[in-house]
């Protein structure tokens, strides 16, 4: 095995030398010869959602800034980053942010908590969005605006930024070592559970008091109801068969209807996983990591401890309960979807396809781009089985400067609904507004995956786009920052 040779997308300088790039690595990513503008483009047709008209296709994901206030409270750079989410034109904003339903839930100290005492904070930043967005697109509808409720499960570090307060659905025969689990007590009871359950529900009662159109019952990348999805070795009600395993979503569903009616509900779901990976230490480069290996597994056979994998081959995915996932969600009236993938803890590459390492991370073991074409043909295959779910596809940063291109046939060809942003934002939140309305890019804001807006927070640190973003270049943390990098060799 030896390192790939990886060809940076700046390096591309026309759609054509792109082209002939994803046709080198055999993928099938397809995309538009030119941006379209206005009615042309795909991406500035509406949509219908409960009496709503959406007026283009592209969606902000949720992110944290690690800089919130001890009490789960809102602070100035998080009012920052939402106002530029409203900047973004986007007409769905998916979460804003991830918000604990509990205090114990979160994933650092720092993370937005949904109840009562910061309730009017986060109706603030809401306002703050809105505002923004009116002030460039007048006239054009405002965004459908969700809150996304979640609880950390594995991740919790409710206290301090670098310790681990895990609470599980289940022993996890790698995971376990690599987040410090090592009593069964870790893990949730049935009777907790009914507890979190009623948490959930009373999150969405503040969401929709804060003015939330919907709320986002998260279940990606590892966090604790998308741990519940893979629990096939935990006895109980809440684990074993599928009808156990989404018992949680189930009943978290139910209770909202009964107690906040006409609150929509949505749910950010990594639709399939791996294995988790780790660096090559064979294959180091000095002063580099490791390109990225699967952990061993021949001793976890069959592989039950995931949900969309393959059991027999975990390095590979299986989207056969995926399909079981979203005509359970088609069931319960669930409608909208984001579908995202793996888990950015174990196997970033899987999950948010980049060409530099965040530091906890590796080397990417594939060009990004085999990454990008896995997300975007797996929501191409679900929106083939489900046409009346409206789908958010993930995974798209990566592809720079050529995103619209892409982002644009996925949409005209009905293979995905909304393209979803995530990070890229965070440098240049009008991208999609510049592609649709002009045509090109400033291309000296568009991100290039630097991982730097997950390596800060990854080492205690707040999380922004330091290499392009004036406001984070001066920030008091970029030169901690910058240290970090230089010592781990991200």
């Amino acid at each position: 095995m030896t390192p790939v040779k990886l060809v940076r997308i700046p390096s591309l300088k026309s759609i054509e030398a792109f082209g002939e790039h994803v046709r080198s690595l055999n993928l099938d990513l397809q995309f538009e010869p030119q941006m379209s503008v206005g009615a042309a483009s795909a991406l500035t047709r509406s949509l219908e959602f409960k009496g709503r008209t959406l007026s283009n296709r592209w969606a902000i994901h949720p992110m944290e800034g690690w800089d919130g206030t001890t009490t789960g409270g809102v602070t100035e750079p998080m009012r920052r980053r939402w106002q530029r989410f409203g900047e973004s034109g986007a007409k769905m904003i998916w979460g804003g942010e991830a918000m604990a339903v509990r205090p114990d839930g979160r994933a650092n100290p720092n993370q937005l908590i949904l109840n009562e005492t910061n309730q009017a904070g986060i109706a603030g930043l809401r306002e703050a969005l809105l505002q923004s967005h009116r002030e460039l697109y007048a006239g054009t509808g405002d965004p459908l605006i969700g809150f996304q409720l979640t609880h950390s499960g594995r991740f919790c570090r409710p206290n301090e930024k670098k310790r681990w307060e895990s609470r599980i659905a289940f022993r996890h025969p790698i995971l376990d070592r690599k987040f410090n689990v090592t009593r069964d007590e870790q893990i949730l009871t049935d009777d907790e559970l009914k507890r979190l359950t009623e948490d959930y529900v009373a999150a969405a009662r503040i969401a929709a008091g804060a003015g939330a159109d919907f709320v986002d019952i998260k279940h990606c990348h590892g966090y604790l109801l998308h741990e519940f999805l893979g629990a096939h070795t935990r006895p109980g009600i809440y684990g074993g068969s599928f009808e156990n395993r989404t018992r949680l979503v189930r009943d978290i569903v139910s209770g909202i209807r009964a107690n906040v009616p006409g609150l929509e509900i949505g749910v950010r779901l990594s639709a399939f996983d791996l294995v988790p990976f780790k660096p090559n230490p064979d294959l180091a480069q000095p002063g580099k990591l490791g390109p990225g290996m699967p952990e061993d597994f021949s001793q976890c056979l069959p592989y039950r401890y995931a949900f969309g994998v393959n059991a027999r081959n975990p390095v590979e995915y299986d989207l056969g309960e995926t399909f079981q996932f979203l005509a359970l969600l088609e069931s319960l009236d669930i409608k909208l979807v984001n579908l995202s993938a793996g888990s950015p803890y174990y196997n970033p590459h899987i999950q948010r396809p980049a060409i530099y390492p965040p530091s906890d991370g590796y080397q990417p073991p594939e060009d990004p781009l085999v990454g990008v074409a896995r997300q975007i043909n797996a929501v191409k295959q679900l929106k083939a089985r489900f046409p009346n779910l409206i789908l958010v596809g993930s995974g798209y940063s990566y592809l720079q400067e050529f995103l619209p291109h892409v982002a644009e046939h996925y949409v005209r060809n009905g293979h995905v609904d909304i393209v979803g942003i995530g990070r890229a934002v965070l440098s240049y939140p009008t991208m999609l507004a510049d592609a649709t309305t002009r045509g090109k890019l400033e291309t000296r804001y568009v991100c290039r995956t630097f991982s730097d807006c997950t390596t800060a927070p990854r080492n205690g640190l707040r999380s922004g786009c330091y290499p392009l973003d004036d406001f984070y270049k001066k920030f008091e943390d970029a030169p901690k920052l910058k240290e970090i990098k230089k010592s781990v060799g991200a």
